[in-house]
């Protein structure tokens, strides 16, 4: 007997058992469709993260006001008579101090109500200086972003996010028009550029909505807009470093420096963006070995559903094994037939599997807002696993029936 005989009789036996053929295909099919689901969520995850990181700049590091724990008396103590946090002059102190900087970035957000016209909409107004643009490679669509001369003028103008340009102005042009802040008038003269945001799998990693944003020159906010008490005069810092490899060692003078400003006071947090991505690359590494053994958990669980009804039904047909045997069938012959099902048992398990898996994804993606990227990797992987475990748990009931005397099962009832 040839092949394509033993492939031709392995086929009409599972047609003779649809719904056996189907239940033991089930454990292959959750297997694989889990595979491809949870690396697909791994994957999507980890790119997302990535663009996050990539926002906030991979040569950038971060300085961060901590402020004060509310209701902690001592530590508003702390605040009050010995730091004032972040300052400008600490700002123009790390410029001067560190020789890597090529550009530093003061900010301060401010929550206030934009008003055009009758339109009003909830905002943050983000106080910032040119260098801003430059850091995050962030550049008007329409109109000029922040100039050194308005922060020197301090001068009542800003610059508008697409989202907020779209909400109160439409398809109109913005330029040149007034737009109230809070209770002070500023004069538009530029529109910025969209920018993908998705959110990221942690509150560190997620850069902010830029899309939502409206810039004012920071020493404008400081003059118009009142500060909360205890409040820090610049919410964040973002340093941009020339060399790459000395980002970690601009970290550390940093961290000095702001402790002996600040009175030993660690009211900041310095973050590198690098380490960030780092750090959740081995996160999704583990997660990704931990969804993986789960998922080939599944498999491992299907496979075994494979062997059990292979041999059940070596069983139910040793009489069928003696008759082949007795019209010339060789043990090779047996060892196909019995092998071949349970192959093309787990191929096409494997293929409903990674259409499941296709489609879960999607399903995941528009209802559960998460970003799955299905890699072809993941697709050859589920299916390679599936057909491994075919072949693997389908040898020894296939030799169990080759092995079989040819008398005895004559003789089986």
């Amino acid at each position: 007997m040839n092949l394509g005989e033993s492939v031709n009789v392995s086929l009409q036996g599972l047609q003779s058992h649809k719904l056996r053929s189907l239940l033991t295909m089930l454990g292959i099919i959750f297997g694989v469709a889990a595979v491809i689901a949870m690396l697909s969520i791994g994957e999507g995850a980890k790119q997302q993260a990535l663009e996050q990181i990539k926002l906030m700049g991979i040569n950038n590091v971060i300085i961060r006001d901590t402020g004060v724990v509310g209701g902690d008396e001592a530590a508003e103590d702390q605040r009050s008579n010995f730091s004032r946090g972040i300052t400008l002059q600490d700002v123009a102190s790390i410029a001067e101090v560190l020789p890597t900087t090529t550009a530093v970035a003061p900010q301060k957000e401010f929550l206030l109500d934009v008003t055009y016209a009758d339109l009003t909409v909830s905002t943050t107004v983000l106080a910032t200086t040119p260098d801003y643009a430059r850091i995050f490679k962030f550049v008007p669509t329409s109109g000029t972003f922040l100039t050194d001369l308005d922060l020197r003028e301090r001068a009542q103008i800003c610059v508008l996010s697409s989202d907020i340009k779209e909400e109160l102005f439409y398809f109109r042009d913005p330029i040149g028009e007034k737009v109230r802040l809070g209770s002070e008038w500023f004069t538009v003269v530029g529109v910025m550029e969209r920018r993908a945001i998705s959110s990221g799998t942690s509150s560190e990693v997620v850069a902010r909505d830029v899309n939502r944003d409206i810039y004012v020159p920071l020493t404008s906010a400081h003059s118009r807009f009142i500060l909360p008490t205890l409040a820090s005069p610049v919410d964040q810092v973002t340093l941009e470093v020339s060399d790459s490899q000395r980002i970690s060692e601009s970290a550390v003078i940093l961290n000095r420096l702001m402790l002996r400003r600040h009175n030993g006071i660690a009211d900041f947090r310095i973050i590198i963006p690098e380490e960030l991505m780092r750090q959740s690359q081995e996160t999704q590494r583990i997660w990704g070995i931990v969804m993986g053994a789960i998922a080939g958990i599944s498999l491992l669980v299907g496979g075994i559903g494979i062997m059990n009804i292979m041999l059940a039904t070596v069983l139910e047909r040793t009489k069928e094994i003696g008759v082949r045997r007795a019209v010339g069938a060789t043990r090779q012959d047996i060892l196909s037939q019995f092998l071949v099902e349970a192959v093309f048992l787990s191929f096409l398990g494997g293929l409903i599997g990674i259409g499941l898996g296709y489609s879960l994804t999607k399903i995941i993606s528009i209802y559960a807002q998460w970003r799955t990227i299905v890699s072809v990797f993941a697709v050859a992987l589920s299916f390679g696993v599936s057909a491994a475990v075919g072949i693997i748990f389908g040898i020894y009931p296939a030799r169990k029936a080759a092995r079989l005397d040819p008398i005895e099962s004559l003789r089986y009832e």
